[in-house]
């Protein structure tokens, strides 16, 4: 038997009666017919030194109850035994032991029922009259090793079944945690003002591609009359860019000192974030978007990572544009250098606005003619909805979004977060 040690010690391991090579097959004999089954002992005693301790039996029954028993490493069966007939042999044979490699050696020439024998789990279907002692145990061995690799291979797709389920679950709970860091409850302005009475009103789609994602948002309250709305894109998708938005999350609340500033905000951040990953091995980046919006100011303040620009939606003006429209001014994104300085700009809103901001999965999406929509195409869709209400509108752009690429998901992250000036004034 041509049998590794690691194999060897694999099976032994398992329980399995593997025969080394010094020791004897014990083989099966199921066969009627005495002059048939004295001629495979000789050309079995003569092919193989003596390697195969042959147990002969010639009825079913015999052959199942001898199973039972166990001990037994290979099976040579006829199929036509007085109590048995055709494939229904092979059948109860393979479900009584489907452990042990089964041969069928049968006195029918017929390519049909060989196949159905091999189908169904039969190691080798031989002809009686076609086959010599060598034959049968080149046949013999290659059914134990074919037998042993394939139970082998099961015991390695069940440790992986077993592995994916563990994943899985892993994922299962990443993301439930991750669902966690989302803004449960939007805060209101001032904070005793009930929802519907908030000067600053919030809305949100989040979509994450895989099963924990890379973008993340948050909204929070400065004041009682300014409010905060952080996005952040990270490079990837996946369990490694959901550890990063959660170290996102602990650095945007241990920042709230310096949140009123944009500018020093993302500073900040950046900073924060390569002292905490500059040892890791792989490389990272997150753009990322920051607005301030004080209502008694009558202003937005910005700062922008390398992120795509927000929209401001002026529904009085009847016009949407993008805020670096007002200033263009940017920095690099979150994760580059270490240095890095973040401006701040800013400009006025206004009552109805609608401040829009996005994640690139929105709109870096193909149609079947590998056409991408694109920010002008959002840009459009906007303009052409600017009056509806802010909820319906950010429903509305993700399907105009799933129409032109005829797909039912996205292949990105997806973040769309909306928030509108309800008033201004204390």
């Amino acid at each position: 038997m041509h049998t590794s040690v690691a194999e060897q010690k694999a099976r032994e391991s398992e329980g399995e009666p593997v025969p080394s090579r010094t020791e004897r097959v014990k083989l099966l004999l199921i066969e009627d017919n005495p002059s048939d089954a004295r001629l495979i002992e000789v050309m079995l005693e003569h092919a193989s030194d003596g390697l195969f301790d042959i147990e002969h039996v010639e009825r079913l029954s015999a052959g199942l109850q001898r199973l039972k028993q166990g001990g037994i490493n290979v099976v040579l069966s006829d199929l036509s035994l007085p109590d048995s007939d055709g494939l229904d042999t092979f059948a109860r044979l393979h479900a009584q032991a489907p452990q042990i490699p089964i041969i069928v050696l049968s006195g029918l020439n017929d390519t049909n029922i060989a196949l159905k024998a091999v189908h169904e789990g039969a190691q080798d279907y031989l002809i009686k009259g076609e086959v010599d002692g060598q034959l049968l145990v080149r046949a013999m061995r290659y059914a134990i090793e074919r037998k042993h690799m394939s139970e082998q291979l099961a015991h390695y797709a069940e440790e992986l079944r077993t592995k994916n389920a563990q994943l899985e679950a892993d994922f299962n709970m990443a993301r439930e945690i991750q669902e966690m860091f989302l803004p449960q409850q939007y805060p209101t302005f001032p904070h005793s003002a009930a929802p519907d009475e908030s000067a600053l009103r919030f809305w949100h789609r989040y979509l994450p591609a895989a099963a924990v994602g890379g973008d993340f948002f948050n909204i929070f309250a400065i004041t009682d009359t300014t409010a905060g709305i952080f996005i952040c894109d990270v490079m990837g998708h996946g369990m490694r860019a959901a550890l990063i938005t959660a170290i996102m999350r602990g650095l945007v609340e241990e920042l709230m000192p310096v949140a009123a500033d944009p500018g020093k905000f993302l500073t900040e951040i950046n900073r924060s974030l390569n002292a905490i990953l500059r040892r890791t091995r792989e490389p990272f980046l997150a753009t990322a978007y920051y607005v301030v919006a004080d209502v008694i100011a009558g202003e937005l303040r910005f700062s922008s990572a390398g992120h795509p620009s927000p929209f401001h939606v002026r529904r009085e003006a009847g016009k949407v544009e993008p805020i670096k429209f007002w200033d263009p001014r940017h920095g690099p994104a979150l994760g580059l250098f270490d240095k890095s300085v973040y401006p701040s700009s800013r400009c006025s809103i206004a009552q109805k606005d609608v401040i829009l901001l996005f994640t690139d999965g929105l709109y870096e999406v193909d149609n079947p003619a590998q056409e991408e929509y694109g920010q002008e195409r959002l840009l459009a869709a906007v303009r052409a909805r600017h009056k509806q209400p802010t909820e319906r509108l950010l429903d509305e752009l993700l399907d105009d979004v799933h129409r032109f690429s005829l797909a039912k998901e996205f292949e990105d992250d997806v973040c769309l977060v909306a928030m509108e000036i309800a008033r201004l004034g204390a």
